[in-house]
């Protein structure tokens, strides 16, 4: 069902001349033609860590279960744990799983490791594990968000076949926590199956927008392709109440919801209809968008709101990353844009703690990393004409997956991303970052 390996190859590249004797090494930017005689080789040195893990079916969505190994934790071999959704073919089942990747070693040709050869020498020899934990799906998953409601781990799932699912993962995250316990829960779910914990039915269409508030007190927000938007609040009994008045002011399909970081009452939502808006929930669902720009000239498709500054990092199907000032919000001009994908948009995301840096992912294959606070140095470029072109807050490309749908920096390692393609997971972090 999973694997996990280390990783001796892919991703940040450079080109090579096929003779070894005579190897010369430059930069390899994506779009370029190989010459006759040259290859593509990784730069292992460009990681600090680097895995990949696989599942039998994709997941094309998962996020990252916050966990009482510590914050800011830096010492290796890490841990991380994280909820996923399958997209199975068609005729085999769907599920939700709940993965432990453990004993995530630094990659040995990173730079800056002075730890002596016998210590890289007991390390390599620890291979990297994955433990899974999984439950029965009701169709595809389109898109997975999890949260901690006191002290529960609870997932919401965005299901192809137009219902929306929360799940309490508590008995899941259990079965990975302790391997010993595996067995009991395999046997346990043959005779009772975990079921959703509530589920409701209501959407016109199916949806991926899809958040809950980082308050933690329960709400949820999901969006569907039918352009509404509802609001989810958490019940005594345990169920939630879903408004049934929704937002909708949207045109064309909501492909992404985000709650605001700093103020419980407000969210912004991107859509089909080329446009963000930003919505106050004190307000009637017909009164409650406040503010509206065109954002992009093609679908929107994701968005993510900074936890530190009043900015929004957007990524449209033009392939365009543009970053928003809320400040400056109606002047519907972004203060920052980028053209370096070739293709839609999937995923964009700030960094849980740097406020200037973020990272996206498109269909054209590559996941990138972006500092705001970075300036054109003229002196550099001009010594390397193969970077001319490049924009100078362009700090990494990581290659080596197939069609990246979804990324997230893990809120408790600093620097640490975890990518989602149709070929399965990449765990990384740069050097970059």
């Amino acid at each position: 069902m999973d694997d996990m390996e280390d990783v001796e190859s892919s991703s940040d590249s450079e080109l090579s001349d096929s003779e070894e004797s005579n190897s010369k090494t430059k930069v390899y930017l994506p779009g370029q033609t190989l010459k006759e005689g040259e290859r593509l080789v990784a730069d292992q040195s460009a990681y600090v860590l680097y895995h990949q893990a696989q599942t039998g079916s994709p997941c094309l969505s998962f996020d990252v279960l916050r966990d009482d190994y510590g914050d800011s934790r830096d010492e290796y071999p890490l841990t991380a744990n994280i909820v996923a959704g399958t997209q199975a073919q068609a005729g085999k089942s769907n599920h939700v799983i709940v993965m432990k990747m453990s004993n995530l070693n630094k990659n040995n040709k990173a730079p800056g490791d002075e730890s002596d050869e016998n210590s890289d020498d007991e390390e390599s020899e620890i291979k990297p594990m994955l433990e899974t934990a999984m439950v029965l799906h009701h169709g595809g998953v389109n898109r997975i968000r999890c949260t901690k409601v006191k002290n529960r781990n609870l997932a919401a799932t965005w299901s192809e076949r137009a219902s929306v699912h929360i799940w309490d993962l508590t008995r899941l995250v259990g079965a990975v926590s302790e391997p010993s316990s595996a067995a009991g829960f395999i046997a346990e779910q043959k005779k009772h199956p975990i079921l959703p914990a509530f589920t409701f039915a209501g959407h016109m269409d199916e949806g991926f927008a899809l958040d809950w508030s980082p308050s933690g007190n329960g709400q949820l927000l999901t969006g569907d392709c039918k352009s509404n938007i509802h609001l989810w609040k958490p019940q005594e009994d345990g169920t939630w109440h879903v408004d049934q008045r929704p937002f909708a002011a949207h045109s064309a399909s909501v492909e992404e919801v985000q709650w605001s970081p700093n103020e419980r009452s407000v969210f912004a939502s991107c859509s089909v209809d080329k446009t963000i808006r930003i919505w106050d929930t004190r307000a009637s669902p017909l009164k409650a968008c406040m503010l509206t720009t065109k954002a992009h000239d093609a679908d929107v498709n994701v968005m993510n709101w900074n936890k530190n500054d009043p900015f929004i990092v957007s990524g449209g199907d033009d392939g365009v990353i543009k970053v928003w000032d809320l400040r400056q919000f109606n002047k519907g001009k972004a203060i920052a844009s980028f053209k370096h994908h070739t293709s839609p948009i999937t995923s964009v995301e700030w960094h849980p703690t740097d406020k200037s840096i973020f990272a996206a992912c498109g269909g054209d294959d590559q996941l990138t990393q972006w500092d705001l606070a970075v300036e054109l140095d003229e002196i550099s470029n001009e010594k390397n004409d193969n970077l001319k072109e490049v924009p100078p807050q362009l700090l990494f490309i990581h290659q080596g997956q197939k069609d990246i749908k979804e990324l997230h920096w893990h809120p408790q390692i600093p620097g640490l991303i975890i990518s989602t393609a149709l070929d399965g997971f990449n765990v990384f972090r740069t050097i970059s970052v």
